[in-house]
């Protein structure tokens, strides 16, 4: 399987030419780290693309993150999860604030996107939990996000802001004994291939 994504990849690199150009596909890759209350955390994105003009994409973004985070007991208490995991599909679009043929690789962008966010379980510290997991009352939501950032040559550098419904937490007797709030901010860099180079004039 890897082997197959690195073809990919190579062919995407290949096969384009120097500016990004309509009707061309690209893969973009980041990490990054979520901020949060009682810790923090990463996301890693994968992101394949299509340009629907010069300055204007659209995609699906497969995504996870984890994230250790302050939860809200049923009492009115707090503690803090061990791991949250958030998996996401993602549809989205992307504009560029960049003229085609103007020799700078500088491209500064805004986005949003629509899709289903899948909920882990999550591992407590609290001894009024036995077992130390929690199940969200529900497995998956439907969450959106809004972003923006800039693209340098290859490199991209992004903000992120997903938003989603919170959930309850049950324990394993289906008793609530808890809140978690699932909305994450993000920020990532990454890299991204095919689609042609910013900067160059497109042949």
């Amino acid at each position: 399987m890897k082997k197959i994504i690195l073809l990919v990849l190579l062919a995407l690199v290949i096969t384009n030419g120097y500016s990004q150009k309509k009707g061309a596909f690209r893969v973009g890759l980041d990490v990054g780290y979520v901020p949060a209350g009682g810790g923090g955390g990463g996301l890693l994105t994968i992101e394949p693309k299509y340009n629907i003009t010069e300055n204007m994409n659209v995609g699906l973004r497969f995504g996870g993150a984890a994230v250790i985070r302050d939860l809200e007991s049923n009492v009115g208490d707090s503690y803090t999860a061990k791991v949250a995991g958030i998996s996401s599909f993602v549809g989205t679009y992307d504009y560029y604030f960049h003229k085609s043929g103007s020799g700078s690789s500088f491209a500064p962008y805004v986005g949003a996107g629509l899709g289903y966010y899948s909920l882990a379980n999550v591992e407590v510290d609290d001894s009024e939990v036995d077992s130390g997991v929690l199940n969200p009352s529900v497995s998956s939501v439907f969450g959106g996000l809004i972003r923006g950032g800039f693209e340098w040559t290859g490199f991209r550098f992004g903000l992120e802001y997903n938003f989603l419904p919170s959930s309850d937490l049950e324990d394993f007797d289906g008793n609530k004994v808890g809140t978690a709030n699932n909305a994450y901010f993000g920020v990532s860099i990454g890299f991204f291939v095919g689609g042609g180079k910013w900067g160059a004039k497109a042949p």
